[in-house]
């Protein structure tokens, strides 16, 4: 579970984002921008990122408030477990990242594969829809993130990396490398190792 005071900064940004989206005059707009401003105080004081980045990543989101979607493909060949090395932390994850928009769910997740691991794919379950703030993700992060974990077999294609990946790999269950926690947690691909042995499990939620 996150800290108390960051969940509190992500609901005053929230508020903020949506007064901003819909204030009427300059004096409102000052009252959201104060109220955001406390937010990223907050966030500052307890993470090792200054004040400035944060409220000018704060500032970019526009529009209502709602969690950000991140995609994840759970890839199995035989019982070991398709990950990717990201180049930025040297770690490995699941393929995925950001929903983008005009994609479905499942469509995001399938470019992810062929961007990240060069594989094409299909998505054929939806395993899991996990609020990211409930896990052991490391560091914490100022939006609220669903993570959605899709079951993925592969169509055709051979491994590849690109610019964000440069190593893809199967793991069995006792051969996990060191993760990228911002992206997946232990707990998580256990848990999509418990729905390879169980594959008539419903979707995880929370």
């Amino acid at each position: 579970m996150e800290p108390s005071w960051l969940e509190w900064a992500r609901r005053l940004q929230a508020i903020a984002q949506n007064g901003l989206t819909f204030a009427l005059n300059h004096f409102d707009v000052e009252r959201y921008e104060a109220i955001r401003a406390i937010a990223a105080e907050m966030m500052a004081a307890g993470s090792n990122v200054g004040f400035d980045g944060i409220l000018d990543l704060m500032s970019q989101d526009t529009g209502y408030a709602t969690p950000k979607v991140d995609v994840r493909a759970v890839i199995f060949r035989n019982d070991a477990l398709l990950l990717v090395k990201e180049r930025d932390e040297e770690r490995w994850t699941l393929p995925g990242g950001w929903a983008d928009v005009g994609g479905s769910p499942g469509e995001n997740v399938v470019r992810e594969v062929a961007e990240e691991a060069g594989y094409q794919v299909r998505a054929i379950k939806l395993l899991a829809v996990y609020d990211r703030s409930l896990y052991a993700h490391e560091p914490p992060f100022p939006f609220h993130v669903y993570k959605l974990f899709f079951q993925c077999e592969i169509v055709s294609g051979t491994a590849a990396t690109d610019f964000e990946t440069n190593a893809v790999e199967f793991f069995a269950a006792d051969q996990i490398p060191p993760l990228s926690l911002t992206r997946v947690t232990p707990a998580q691909i256990d848990r999509m190792f418990e729905h390879r042995r169980h594959p008539d499990w419903p979707t995880d939620f929370d």
